[in-house]
């Protein structure tokens, strides 16, 4: 089992960058294929962007991310990152960490295929 919790959440202006990192318990964090996910208020939990158990060789994002947010992971330091530049209003959400178990080779986008959640932070985008 692993637990996770999420950093770096915050305000910030349109065109801005933040970087959330998730930190993640246990000595198994490199085994797990790690995900993003965001919730707005009133929508369901929408997939960001993976990431591939082990190096990390492989990533996939959603197309309204792609170009400007960016997942690695630090397996020395049992950590998932999210780099996310040219931020718009419309990715004001709670920002949630998410880890696979299953060591699949293709990355999971549904939330059911993730087997456990960090709390979540909050970014919030002023226009």
């Amino acid at each position: 089992q692993v637990q996770l919790v999420e950093s770096g959440g915050g305000l910030v202006q349109a065109g801005g960058s933040l970087r959330l990192s998730c930190a993640a318990s246990g000595r198994t964090f490199s085994s797990y294929a790690m995900g993003w996910f965001r919730q707005a208020p009133g929508k369901e939990r929408e997939f960001v962007a993976a990431i591939s158990w082990s190096g990390g060789g492989s990533t996939y994002y959603a197309d309204s991310v792609k170009g400007r947010f960016t997942i690695s992971r630090d397996n020395a330091k049992n950590t998932l990152y999210l780099q996310m530049n040219s931020l718009k209003p419309e990715d004001t959400a709670v920002y949630y960490c998410a880890a696979d178990r299953s060591r699949s080779w293709s990355l999971e986008i549904r939330p059911v295929g993730y087997d456990y959640w960090g709390q979540g932070t909050q970014v919030t985008v002023s226009s």
